[in-house]
């Protein structure tokens, strides 16, 4: 088991990592997705799209966060420059978060249509729709990032 973990430790470190990164984007969606529709009124519904703002701001939180613990300790520097590389790891974070915004939305008017109820905590429509989106793009970004940024 030891060799596995040993074998796989980058694999085992970006799942932590995107881990960490997805409570900070699902912790500040809960916040921002409560809050931004009393200052916006059109967040919860603008032009059909649920919580636009909410998704945004949550996911530019959990990118940032992403980053910094991939560059400490999930991938090892590429060939790139540092500026190189944070501008690498942006687009594929935009590309990802517009991959993320759609996916949250078809999650949200054609999957979930209720709470779910575990007992301990209820988790709404939102809730499962923001979780599923961002393990989805997980799988995309680590492909990514450890091909096409990190060259690893």
């Amino acid at each position: 088991m030891k060799q596995l973990l040993l074998r796989h430790k980058q694999i085992l470190f970006f799942i932590i990592a995107g881990g960490l990164s997805a409570i900070v984007e699902i912790g500040s969606f809960k916040l921002f997705s409560v809050y931004l529709p009393r200052v916006f009124a059109s967040e919860y519904n603008l032009y059909g799209i649920k919580y636009p703002f909410s998704n945004i701001f949550s996911t530019s939180c959990g990118i940032i966060t992403n980053y910094f613990l991939s560059i400490w300790f999930v991938f090892e520097r590429g060939k790139h420059s540092k500026r190189k590389e944070f501008a690498y790891f942006i687009s594929v974070s935009v590309v990802s978060t517009i991959i993320s915004l759609i996916l949250f939305q078809i999650l949200y008017h054609y999957v979930f249509k209720d709470a779910f109820d575990l007992g301990f905590y209820v988790l709404s429509q939102e809730m499962m729709s923001k979780i599923s989106s961002i393990l989805i793009v997980s799988l995309l970004n680590y492909s990514v990032k450890k091909k096409v940024i990190f060259n690893g």
